[in-house]
């Protein structure tokens, strides 16, 4: 049976007490100056300067050959965007790591805008420490639009062109984000979905090996860890969500826990289903509504 084990203080203590060159995989969405009580950046410049001190420790920590997963949104104020993503990129460059994807998660609900176009996006920054990486494609490939697609010309002209274990995911992923009513959600007020963490499992580690979260929250990324047959160290500086995240991953082991499937597709309702339909007698004050988001 694989194991976990969750460590109630911060970050950097935390990464203080791992062995060099142990870890295979860091998947983390750190806090970014939203106001949330377990922040502790409160600008830019706060945010720069934890992730300054941060990457000699990662990168310490860190198998060559493994992988950092860093998940950001975006800061807003007085409806100015700052992509965060730009900031870890800024604060990550050095010489021991490679960024390999800007993954871009997308989902299709959330908070309304009224002056801007609503966003409906995150970023997972995947870097590598060193060019000799795992990368498992097969194991997260997803199916194939057209299936039955042939080549048309040259000496493979009348085979299958597309692979037959599915194409590659690319780097948009579309997987609905955790709100309520979500089968994942808890009282952590900021959850990535475990979906989005098992597929960078999946394909960024091996069976056994060893992910940490430094700022594990509500345990999902120690959940997707244990799904997959890895083992999990995280830390969080409050009890409250340490405690959850314990919950959540004795449960994982139990057989329990509660996720969404990583194949499950996003649900789109029918044309004659109730949610799809607009009442005739509200229509015009829909109508009005919609022109001012």
């Amino acid at each position: 049976m694989n194991e976990f084990k969750i460590y109630n203080k911060d970050c950097f203590a935390f990464l203080k007490e791992i062995e060099d060159n142990s870890v295979d995989l860091i998947i983390s969405s750190p806090p970014y100056f939203i106001g949330k009580e377990y922040d502790t950046s409160k600008d830019f410049g706060d945010f720069l300067d934890i992730h300054h001190k941060l990457l000699p420790e990662l990168i310490r920590v860190l198998n060559f050959g493994g992988s950092i997963c860093w998940q950001v949104g975006n800061h807003t104020k007085n409806g100015e965007i700052i992509p965060l993503d730009s900031l870890v990129f800024a604060a990550f460059r050095c010489d021991e790591l490679f960024l390999r994807n800007r993954i871009i998660w997308t989902f299709g609900h959330g908070i309304h805008a009224s002056r801007r176009f609503s966003g409906r996006h995150e970023t997972i920054m995947w870097y590598t420490k060193g060019n000799d990486y795992t990368f498992d494609l097969d194991a997260v490939r997803v199916p194939q639009k057209y299936p039955g697609k042939r080549h048309y010309k040259g000496p493979k002209k009348g085979e299958w062109s597309g692979n037959p274990l599915g194409k590659n995911p690319s780097d948009v992923w579309d997987i609905p984000n955790v709100k309520a009513g979500h089968i994942e959600k808890t009282d952590h007020p900021c959850q990535f979905p475990v979906a989005l963490a098992q597929r960078l499992v999946k394909a960024l580690t091996k069976k056994d090996d060893l992910i940490i979260d430094p700022f594990c929250g509500s345990g999902t990324s120690g959940v997707a860890a244990l799904l997959e047959k890895r083992n999990f160290l995280g830390c969080d500086t409050s009890k409250t969500y340490c405690r959850i995240a314990e919950e959540r991953l004795n449960a994982t082991l139990e057989g329990t826990v509660r996720v969404r499937p990583l194949d499950r597709l996003v649900y789109t309702p029918s044309a004659t289903e109730a949610v799809a339909v607009r009442p005739p007698h509200f229509s015009g004050f829909i109508e009005e509504e919609n022109d001012n988001d």
